[in-house]
């Protein structure tokens, strides 16, 4: 009895493991490749297939070694994979990433890291089945309980990474913890064996110390990193360093350099941000603005200096974003400042506030576009939101080339639309066809912009009537396929 409960409870961990892996894969793999699609698809897939490989070499084993020695032998390999895979991940993805593009190297990094860990781990259910069985007409009701527990372990994986583990815990923690406790698992089988077998256990034991041991040592912090931590959405990191010759402090969430602040002035660092003040030209008496995206929480800071009147709201989803922006990036509480820890589109959904102001900074980078920012619906949602002459101000990012299936063409079809008053202004040029950011200014209204008192802002201002939009759809909830059009802007890129 205990026996086949032991056997069970090793079923429902390796199973909890499987899925605690997944999960987390498309976390490691997201600050080289960004959260899209293709980094889900592959790691899935991979995922997938090395499971089902799995099922089918352990279903030969448990035919040709039908033994529990075999059985907790390959959980404790399993949990060693997972600790040698954190090693392969930091060493790999660190200086070859860039090698492969944005559809391709998810693929490939998730073939090469992921592949082993979930090709062990899925051997073990058929050998299980083997292991449990009673006769053979209770064959089906065996199997049918081991995938019960292995079905429900996954679960609890699930459940636990997104509930409790990613919240509480960093992605090499977690990891660290899967490993170790499916090795120890496999070696307590052997340790409760008699006759004591000291020199297989000393040598288990052996590899899992090597295997930490390695991991601490790839996992030493940067002298220039100021702070490290797996979010809940992406990999926050801050770092020191310069900016156009100035000493700077850099946000980056995943791989992106998602904010700034210049270390000794309160100047705006990046070109886009200082885009925020086309408010100005439309409604300069504006009180009321709202930031999709709060980072650094740079433009916040420079709307709440604008005026003493002014109240700003910031929907940003990170929750560790607003304390960190008041410790590392000189924000000071202020009661016109409101922090919304809160999706921005559902915040639009549910407020009855009347904005002058919406700042759209969430699409901070080509890697991570939030795809329910970027439809006609969203866009069709702000503008409801917006008082009369309100405006719209967002940053995106592509190439201006035109061509089919462009994203920043695209885009722009869907925010013409919308907001048919409407400008967009190249922050490098409007004749370069290299991805650059690009700002869209949607006015709530008819006033126009008097280009002749702005002449700079007219040499970056995007005369639309020639391009041909033809080529290119509009962005709906229905029709979205971001990653697939950024996947064409990086390709060009790199």
């Amino acid at each position: 009895m205990t026996k086949n409960v032991f056997l069970l409870a090793s079923v429902f961990i390796t199973g909890t493991a499987v899925l605690i892996v997944e999960i987390l894969a498309i976390r490691i793999l997201s600050p080289y490749y960004g959260n899209t699609i293709y980094t889900t698809s592959s790691v899935i897939g991979v995922i997938l297939a090395a499971l089902s490989l799995g099922y089918y070499i352990g279903g030969k084993t448990a035919d040709k070694y039908p033994y529990a020695k075999v059985f907790y032998l390959i959980i404790f390999g399993s949990g060693l994979t997972i600790l040698v895979m954190q090693v392969i991940s930091s060493a790999l993805l660190q200086l070859f990433s860039g090698l492969f593009s944005i559809t391709l190297g998810p693929l490939i990094f998730s073939s090469i890291i992921f592949f082993g860990p979930a090709f062990a781990l899925g051997t073990v259910s058929p050998i299980a089945i083997k292991l449990h069985k009673t006769s053979d007409e209770k064959l089906g009701r065996t199997a049918g309980e081991i995938f019960f527990w292995s079905t429900l372990g996954s679960i609890c994986g699930t459940i636990l990474s997104g509930f409790f583990l990613i919240p509480y815990f960093g992605i090499n923690a977690i990891m660290t913890g899967v490993g170790a406790i499916l090795s120890v698992w496999g070696l307590m089988h052997f340790l409760s064996q008699k006759p004591f077998h000291k020199e297989g256990v000393l040598i288990m034991v052996l590899l899992i110390s090597a295997s930490l041991f390695a991991q601490n040592i790839y996992t030493q912090k940067n002298q220039w990193v100021i702070y490290e931590k797996d979010g809940m959405y992406e990999k926050i990191k801050i770092v020191d360093g310069e900016w156009k010759g100035q000493p700077a402090r850099f946000l980056f969430q995943d791989r992106s350099y998602s904010a700034a602040i210049y270390k000794n002035s309160d100047n705006l660092v990046y070109d886009y941000t200082k885009y925020y003040a086309l408010y100005q030209l439309i409604n300069p008496t504006a009180s009321r603005a709202l930031v999709l995206g709060g980072g650094a929480y740079s433009i916040p800071r420079a709307l709440l200096k604008d005026s003493p009147t002014m109240q700003v709201d910031v929907a940003e989803i990170e929750p560790e974003l607003y304390a960190n922006a008041k410790k590392y990036f000189n924000l000071e509480e202020n009661p016109r400042l409101h922090n919304y820890t809160e999706d921005g589109r559902r915040l639009l959904v549910k407020t009855n506030t009347a904005y002058n102001i919406i700042v759209g900074d969430a699409y901070y980078s080509l890697f991570s576009i939030p795809i329910h920012l970027t439809t006609k619906e969203f866009f069709t949602l702000a503008k409801s939101k917006l008082t009369s002459n309100g405006v719209f101000i967002g940053n995106f990012a592509g190439s201006l080339k035109q061509e089919n299936q462009s994203l920043i063409i695209s885009e722009m079809k869907t925010f013409k639309s919308v907001f048919e008053n409407s400008y967009f202004f190249a922050v490098e040029s409007p004749d370069s066809t290299k991805p650059q950011n690009v700002i869209f200014l949607g006015i709530n209204g008819s006033k126009k912009i008097d280009f002749a008192i702005n002449p700079t802002l007219a040499q970056k201002n995007i005369n639309t009537s020639t391009i041909d939009f033809s080529g290119n759809n509009e962005i709906t909830d229905n029709y979205a396929p971001i990653e697939y059009l950024v996947g064409k802007v990086i390709s060009r890129w790199y």
